[in-house]
């Protein structure tokens, strides 16, 4: 009999959404505020357990005002699922912003503020005290705290992944968030070898990736090898390799029957 089990992302003691392993999160990459209102309405009403909002696509990202109010109307047509905010960084596949390193760290903490996200995400790759000041920030509202790093380029070695894992954990992440680009499937298999033995190791949950075409595999059996999240796309996609939601929901509903 197993005895391992993958640790599922929590918020007060129960799983977010509908409480299957893994997550299904969809992003939001709306560039305005109108764009932004009627993706999420396309996108919640496909029922994921979590919508990230990758709030480097929208153009009004300098205006901390505008952001929180879209962040409530984000909270409010979410229903069930979490709210996920990211700003991801150029150096990690994001889009160019107006704000400085500074302008973001208020951001960050204005949101955590505000009451209308249930989780964050941050990269490692940021400068220490930067990573601090977000963990203060979310832990000080009850926002959990995603750690991320990604390659958009390579897969490290199975020693850097490890690494970057274990370093999300020791920064205090409440998740660890690794995506990668795979070259061939030896580079897929690396990553979730590391997926496996993170999971099995780490006391908090995992979530990783392989993106584009070779690490599409991932997105629907990643939560085989403890993979407590997975991305796909309610109506525009943030990252390549996610896969349309119905997709996604169906192959994996085929997966764990499969199992068991």
């Amino acid at each position: 009999m197993q005895s391992w089990q993958p640790k599922a992302i929590e918020l007060d003691g129960k799983p977010f959404g509908s409480g299957k392993f893994p997550a299904i999160c969809a992003p939001l990459v709306g560039r305005t505020r109108e764009k932004l209102l009627a993706e999420v309405a396309v996108v919640a009403a496909k029922k994921p357990d979590i919508i990230e909002w990758r709030v480097d696509f929208f153009e009004g990202i300098a205006d901390t005002a505008q952001v929180v109010d879209i962040a409530g109307y984000i909270r409010r047509a979410a229903g069930n699922a979490a709210v996920l905010f990211t700003r991801r960084s150029m150096r990690e596949g994001g889009e160019r912003i107006e704000l400085t390193e500074p302008q973001v760290m208020a951001l960050y903490r204005t949101v955590c503020e505000s009451g209308h996200v249930d989780l964050v995400d941050f990269e490692m790759s940021s400068e220490p005290d930067h990573l601090a000041q977000v963990r203060q920030f979310s832990k000080a509202r009850g926002v959990k705290l995603v750690l991320s790093f990604h390659d958009f380029k390579a897969t490290p070695s199975p020693d850097v992944l490890a690494a970057r894992f274990a370093q999300a954990a020791s920064l205090g992440a409440d998740v660890a968030k690794i995506a990668v680009m795979p070259r061939d499937m030896d580079d897929v298999l690396t990553l979730l070898s590391a997926t496996l033995r993170a999971s099995r190791e780490l006391a908090i949950p995992v979530v990783s990736m392989s993106m584009g075409p070779l690490g599409a595999i991932t997105r629907l059996c990643g939560w085989t090898f403890g993979s407590a999240m997975t991305f796909g796309v309610g109506e525009s996609s943030s990252a390549p390799g996610q896969m349309p939601i119905e997709d996604l929901a169906a192959g994996l509903a085929i997966a764990r029957r499969a199992l068991g």
